[in-house]
This record gives C-alpha cells, structure tokens and sequence, in this order.
C-alpha cells in the first residue's frame, strides 16, 4: 500500500497521482552507463521509484525517501495559487515545476511534473471546484 494510501483520514479519497516526468530518468541510464557507477544509478533509481505525489479531495502529498520518510502536505483548503515554471527545456519536452502557495509562506514545489498544465488543473479543479 502506497504512503498516501495509508495516509488518508476518514472520507479522504486519493482524486489523481502525477508522475514525473521521463527527464528525471535520465541521469539513472547516464549513471548506469558508467559501470563505475552502476551502485549511484541503483540509488537514483530506488530515489525516484520511492516518491510518491498524488492529490486527495482533501491535500497535495509529496511524500521521498528510501528508508526513510519524508512528506510535505498542503490542506486544499489553504491553497492560494498554483503556478507554473517550465525552462524552454521543459516547454519542448513537456515537464515543470508546479508551484502551491498556500496562506502564509509555505509552499509546496512539484519539481520535474509532466504535463505540469494538466497538474494545475487537477489541483485547481480540487481546491476550486467550479459553482
């Protein structure tokens, strides 16, 4: 069972899951190339497989970590805006970060999304459901 699986409270649903984006793969074949380095390649490997970043009806959840584990969580009710910051690398190869501003000053950076404008939407679609 997944982190965010076994994180969800009570009337909580999992709404999507994102991916990131096929870029981040690439320096795990680069690494594994070098046979040198073949034990970083399984470590950057096991890094991306171990993440996990969905949507709930409830929050935004990142959760990383091999062994151990770390989240960073946004209430969807505290979201203020979510923008988006794609490089021209990102615009020809169709990957960004997605960024959610909630009240105050925290914020929770979605790093290398694919399809970050299919993302945002999801997440506006939750924490601003049209009347």
């Amino acid at each position: 069972m997944s982190y965010i699986e076994e994180s969800l409270s009570e009337g909580e649903q999992v709404v999507a899951r994102f991916n990131l984006h096929w870029v981040e793969r690439l320096p795990i074949f680069l690494w594994c190339v070098l046979v040198i380095t073949l034990p970083w390649g399984i470590y950057q490997w096991l890094k991306l497989r171990c993440t996990e970043i969905g949507l709930t009806n409830k929050r935004v959840v990142v959760k990383t970590g091999i062994i151990s584990r770390h989240s960073e969580e946004m209430r969807i009710g505290s979201i203020e805006t979510v923008e988006i910051d794609q490089s021209i690398w990102g615009r020809l190869f169709g990957f960004g970060n997605v960024r959610v501003t909630g009240k105050g000053t925290s914020d929770l950076v979605l790093r290398r999304m694919a399809n970050p404008i299919e993302v945002k939407r999801r997440i506006e679609g939750v924490s601003h459901p049209a009347a």
